[in-house]
């Protein structure tokens, strides 16, 4: 055990004069190539004297980031994550430059801005190098992962050698995408867990089963994974909607919308959600019932304190300043790479195509790069802290897809990047106290599509004001994407969303009707009216309306409440079937597939359901709709992929469904993952009623 001990001590100390002599090579080059910075005095000095310069310059570098990183960031904890990741490259230069003056040669001097472009250079060497010589050895890898855990979770008790379970959630990669992407090479991970690629052994032996799943109406993060996490996504109609009897405007990545629907959500099914028996939320809208949180929007309004802050989140990933600066420069590469793909597709004209310019490139590059490290750092810390249940969500698909189409190059990158964090998990797993099952699962998927402005020459809101006989100006007003990444950057700056159609209702004695878009999917509400309007009530107010609607290219169908039926679907050429009909009849609906009859149906049993709902077309031939929203890739209504998801799930946990049962709807695949954790025979979720039963 001692000869094991010295051989690990040795290994580590020989990586760490191997990094430090690289540090000081480095520092030697710089020296060379940048005009602001010397290590010799203004008389010269000899190359030992310079090379000693660099050595003990590159030795007090290294010391003051262990020591000292760790405390600042710690200091500045309360920082938001995203300002915190732009002060890396400063404080990194301070630290330079503190060590350059504590350098006894006292000959060795920086401008502070080129101390910032050392100090970055130095840590991602210095980073690269320590990767690159721990690659094959277990104990420097496992050191290195622990710095990433949990800190608190020391002094708990060890944690049950039961597994526990990981779901990571692709947000927006459908079924068919990641089939695809599989098929094609871009996903290796994936392709071993289903045995469609060999092993570390050479075997083609499968891991996981691989099942889609049918969304709700709705098919959009905000219903689909308050239904997986709180098992009820009930009332929630759309990604935006308005409510009557608040006169707001809900939107599901609004952090104070977030919050009041995973209340009510609780409320409805007397359960605290999924994560409550020792579980973390990371990257998500809701918190599931999760004691550790990260990256949630709905706790973003809270102040901050120990419980809705995650040392194993932002701390732990940030105390490492080689993380910070590689995340960082990782940024700042993906902000370029899209801005060139946006100018190769702008000269190419391909379309369909939307803008891509403003503060976009920023968005994208916080969504693929600061939210997956984040995150993934998140989920490393709390597999390697013992956690029973872990649930986080990568937005990185969905957010590129919305902007540059859900098949093509662009996003075929972001799922192989996404791919090698399934990896990194999957050998996290080997190291952690006890083994993890890791279940992969998004919560819709994206149809392709040009924009319905695009076609038509106008917008949802200008057709309705037509209907209305109302003006319709020149210009169309450019909707809101909805994307979850533009939340989770407001959320990290501590910034309310906020949506410009909620607060300026139209005025004057009959209001104009207010539109909004959610995908595909469009909400037509009357807010000088304190119910759900019928049919025959918008008919004698707008004769030409909901003819104007149904009639139109580019509506699938539409959805009315009817004083004589209940509801009913209207399409064009005076096409009007009632609810209860539809399993006989399909009528507009017979374009979406089965299914849609009874998402349809629950839609129209909500409280707060729009008095128009609006679909758009959709053409079964190529899966295309028509967005409401500027997006080429959208989802939130039916039609096409968005409405199948995937389940990827290990064969060591029982099937999700049945022979005959089709998987549809969140609220089933919650109960899906409530049985999966049972089945751990851990420390159990609560069910003394099933939340299902509570709720009925």
């Amino acid at each position: 055990m001692r000869g094991v001990r010295w051989r690990r001590a040795a290994s580590q100390v020989g990586r760490s004069v191997a990094v430090w002599a690289v540090s000081t090579l480095t520092m030697l080059v710089l020296a060379g190539i940048l005009p602001d910075f010397r290590l010799q005095s203004a008389d010269g000095d000899s190359a030992t004297t310079i090379a000693m310069t660099a050595a003990v310059g590159a030795g007090v570098f290294g010391v003051l980031s262990a020591v000292a990183w760790p405390l600042l960031v710690r200091l500045l904890l309360l920082v938001p994550a995203l300002v915190l990741g732009l002060l890396v490259f400063f404080l990194n230069g301070s630290l330079l430059l503190l060590a350059l003056r504590l350098n006894p040669s006292g000959q060795s001097e920086a401008a502070p801005e080129t101390a910032v472009i050392v100090a970055a250079v130095m840590s991602a060497v210095a980073s690269a190098t320590g990767g690159a010589l721990a690659v094959r050895d277990d104990d420097a890898y496992r050191r290195r992962l622990y710095r990433l855990a949990d800190r608190r979770r020391r002094s708990d008790p060890a944690c049950p050698a039961t597994p526990g379970t990981v779901f990571l959630q692709l947000d927006g990669v459908g079924h068919d995408v990641l089939s695809a992407a599989v098929g094609k090479g871009l996903m290796p991970t994936v392709a071993k867990w289903l045995g469609r690629a060999p092993a570390a052994d050479g075997g083609l032996r499968p891991s996981h089963r691989l099942t889609s799943w049918r969304t709700d109406w709705s098919s959009q993060t905000g219903a689909s994974q308050l239904g997986i996490l709180h098992g009820s996504n009930h009332d929630v109609p759309a990604f935006r909607w308005y409510e009557k009897d608040t006169g707001e405007v809900m939107v599901c990545n609004r952090p104070t919308s977030a919050a009041e629907l995973q209340r009510r959500a609780v409320e409805r099914t007397g359960d605290g959600g999924l994560l409550g028996a020792d579980g973390a939320s990371r990257g998500n809208l809701f918190g599931g019932g999760a004691d550790e949180q990260a990256l949630v929007l709905s706790i973003a309004t809270r102040r901050r304190s120990r419980e809705t802050r995650s040392r194993a989140g932002y701390f732990a990933y940030f105390s490492d300043p080689a993380n910070a600066v590689r995340t960082a420069l990782s940024f700042v590469a993906e902000v370029v790479r899209e801005i060139a793909q946006s100018t190769r597709a702008r000269l190419r004209k391909e379309r369909p195509r939307v803008g891509r310019g403003g503060l976009y490139p920023f968005v994208r590059a916080f969504a693929t790069v600061v939210e997956r490290d984040v995150v993934v750092a998140a989920v490393t810390g709390d597999m390697l802290a013992g956690r029973t249940a872990v649930y986080a969500d990568l937005v990185a698909y969905d957010e590129v897809a919305h902007h540059s189409g859900p098949l093509g190059r662009d996003t075929e990158q972001v799922l192989g990047r996404l791919d090698r964090a399934l990896a990194l998990l999957e050998n996290v797993a080997e190291h952690a106290p006890r083994p993890y099952r890791i279940v992969v699962l998004s919560d819709h998927g994206q149809s392709p599509g040009e924009t319905f402005r695009s076609r038509y020459g106008l917008t949802l809101g200008d057709l309705v004001r037509a209907g209305c006989g109302l003006p319709v100006p020149r210009r169309a007003e450019r909707t809101h994407s909805g994307a979850e990444a533009r939340a989770a950057v407001r959320a990290a700056l501590r910034r309310p969303v906020e949506e410009g159609g909620g607060r300026h209702l139209p005025s004057g004695r009959r209001p104009e009707p207010l539109v909004l878009a959610s995908g595909n999917l469009g909400l037509v509400s009357f807010p000088d009216v304190p119910h759900r309007m019928s049919k025959e009530e918008i008919d004698a107010r707008h004769p030409g309306l909901l003819t104007t609607l149904a009639n139109h290219p580019g509506i699938g169908f539409l959805l009315v409440r009817s004083e004589e039926h209940g509801g009913v679907v209207l399409g064009a050429f005076g096409a009007q079937i009632p609810l209860d009909d539809l399993d006989r009849t399909p009528g507009p609906l017979a374009a979406f597939g089965p299914g849609a009859a009874d998402a349809v149906r629950r839609t129209h049993s909500f409280p707060h359901t729009a008095d128009i709902m609006v679909n758009s077309f959709h053409d079964p031939a190529d899966g295309e709709v028509l967005a409401f929203e500027e997006q080429i890739g959208s989802h939130g209504g039916l039609g096409g992929a968005q409405a199948r998801p995937f389940l990827l799930s290990p064969l060591a946990l029982s099937a999700p469904a049945g022979d005959d049962e089709e998987l549809s709807g969140a609220e089933h695949v919650h109960r899906v993952l409530r049985r999966w954790l049972r089945e751990s025979d851990g420390p159990q979720v609560p069910l003394e009623t099933a939340p299902e039963e509570r709720a009925a």
